[in-house]
Order: structure tokens, then sequence, then C-alpha cells
């Protein structure tokens, strides 16, 4: 904390685990270690740990990396984040922790937001934070997430699920995709978006969003949809119908709504929602229009729609994420 000011960054705790993979240990700090606020203050502190004293840690690569914190870093987490790891042991093969894992996890004080990514999932769920809750993992290792955890509700399908102070998410780059939404929640879709641009990734993928798309890349002089996906952003303000989008790609209806949730995981209705929703949070984040102007600009039609829209993409009024998120942070 800067005493001078009262200014305490959210403090983001990253477990690593020995088998660790080096990539999603690294996600965490890329995309908490960038936003600051208005008065250059980091909005984040991002610190990592290990369940033993400091020292190495094994990856999956051809070398190790030296953790300068112990397991009583966890006891200091706003966020504690587990990401993958390829040496679980019986956490994985049993469901169970190990001693030294279950000391380690004591020390995490009640409230703490948790967050996983990939099979660090198997760690929330052995510690029995999971029970009850929708959680999501790697495609390959859901099938072994249900197997040894009945109690959980696991989602083979999307990309990451926020079920509150628990979260988790897929392999790989879904990770990325659950750290900016993390940031995303805490502090706006434009500080999210302006770190996703440093970062050159994606700004948004929806959790819901198929994480195993059998087709990502288009087969040479296969037709696509990313004309039409275009099209459609710069017209989101105008009423689009689903031929509208098929005839911009010259395609039947039919043909090109199989081919988009091919290419994007999502209907063509689902993406344009999305993306209305994207477009309201910056407007309502980074202009003074009118409720009613903002509905119109995004497509939403009226106030009552975009009221609708956003209630459901993100349990809040739009006055609400107006109120909270209109504030001056940079990155």
């Amino acid at each position: 904390m800067d005493r001078t000011t009262g200014h305490r960054p959210h403090r983001v705790v990253v477990l690593a685990l020995d088998g660790l993979l080096p990539f999603e240990l690294g996600i965490p700090h890329r995309i908490f270690g960038r936003p600051k606020d208005a008065r250059g203050r980091h909005l984040y502190e991002v610190v990592t740990c290990s369940i033993r004293p400091p020292g190495p840690v094994r990856t999956d690569a051809d070398f190790a990396i030296e953790v300068e914190n112990g397991p009583e870093a966890l006891a200091t987490a706003d966020t504690v984040i587990v990401p993958a790891s390829y040496e679980l042991g019986p956490v994985f093969e049993q469901g169970v922790l190990t001693d030294e894992l279950a000391a380690a996890l004591a020390h995490i004080r009640p409230g703490t937001r948790l967050a996983s990514i990939c099979t660090g999932v198997f760690v929330l769920a052995a510690a029995g934070y999971l029970d009850g809750r929708r959680a999501t993992t790697h495609w390959a290792e859901t099938d072994q997430l249900q197997r040894l955890f009945p109690k959980v509700d696991v989602d083979p399908n999307v990309l990451f699920i926020d079920d509150g102070d628990v979260l988790t998410s897929a392999g790989v780059a879904a990770g990325l995709d659950l750290c900016l939404h993390m940031v995303r929640r805490d502090h706006g879709t434009a500080v999210a978006n302006e770190i996703a641009r440093r970062t050159v990734v994606p700004p948004h993928r929806d959790g819901g969003q198929a994480q195993y798309i059998h087709r990502p890349v288009p087969e040479p002089q296969v037709a696509t949809t990313r004309g039409a996906r275009a099209w459609a952003l710069g017209r989101l303000h105008e009423p689009i119908q689903l031929r509208d989008l098929a005839a911009q790609e010259s395609m039947s209806v039919r043909t090109f709504t199989r081919r988009f949730r091919e290419e994007v995981g999502v209907s063509p209705g689902q993406w344009l929602t999305q993306q209305r929703v994207e477009r309201a949070r910056h407007l309502l984040e980074s202009s003074g229009l009118s409720m009613d102007q903002v509905a119109q600009d995004a497509g939403f039609g009226t106030a009552q729609s975009m009221r609708q829209h956003l209630q459901a993409a993100l349990g809040v009024t739009p006055t609400a994420y107006r109120r909270t998120f209109r504030t001056g942070v940079r990155t």
C-alpha cells in the first residue's frame, strides 16, 4: 500500500506447481501487470509463490523457474490463480490433495477470488472449492475431471466459466481470455481492450464460445464469413438480419450459418449480441450519451432492450455499469 495516498493494488498470487507450463504461468503477469489508474499507479500487484520455501520449481520444459515466495504469500492474496501442471500426481489421478499442497492452500483467506487455467482446475476441485459449481478445463481432460469429481458440473465446450468468486478456464490461450475477462469485470472494457491490444490478442472472446472448433482455419479457396462480420461491425446501429449477413458472402442462410459457427464457435445471432454488448459497454464508459442514444448506437433499439441484454450478459444494469466503470484508467 502507498501510505501517502492509501492506494493498495489488488494482489494476484499465482501458485507455481512442479511440472508447470511456462506459457500459462506467464499469462497472469502479462495481463495483470500492465493496467494503471489515471495517476499512473498499478491496479494490480502480481506475485508468484510455491508450495515450498523459496527455490526452484520444475517446468515441463528443459529449465526450472526460481520462485522467491513460499506458500505464506497465499494469505496475502485478493485473487489466487492456479495455472496448469503436468505433475499433479494424486490430484489428477485420484482427486486428492497431497499433504504439502493442502497445507499451502490452507493459507488462502475466506472470500479470496480463485481462478484456474487448464488443469489447475483439478487443484481447486480436489480442495472442494468447486462442489456444486460449473467448471471447465482443457477439452482433453474434461472426462477425467468429471469422473474424479462428480459433484462438479463440468462443461467441456466453453472457453471459461465465471461463477462469481471462482473462475475456471480451458487450456492454453483460454487463460488469456479468462484473465482479460477478470480485468474487464474489475475495471471495464476499455482497460481490458487496451491490454489486449498491447498483448496483440483479440480483446474479447465470450466465455461461452466453443473451445474446440473442428475447422479453425478455412480451407484454401473456400469462402469464409470474415467479410460479413466486418460489414456487420460497421452497422451495429442498424437492424441486421441473418439473410443480410449471408448475402454479403453470397451464401444461402443455411450454408452461412453452418460456416459461421465452424469459424467463430457461436451462432450469428449470438455473435451479434456479443458485439452489441461490447459496443454498449464502450459507450457507457467513454461517452456522456443518454441511455436511449447508447441503445440506438449499439443496435439495441430501445433503452429497455439494452437493459435486458446487459443484465443477462453482465448481471448489472446500464446505469450501474456506467457508474462503476466511467473512471479515468490507463494501461
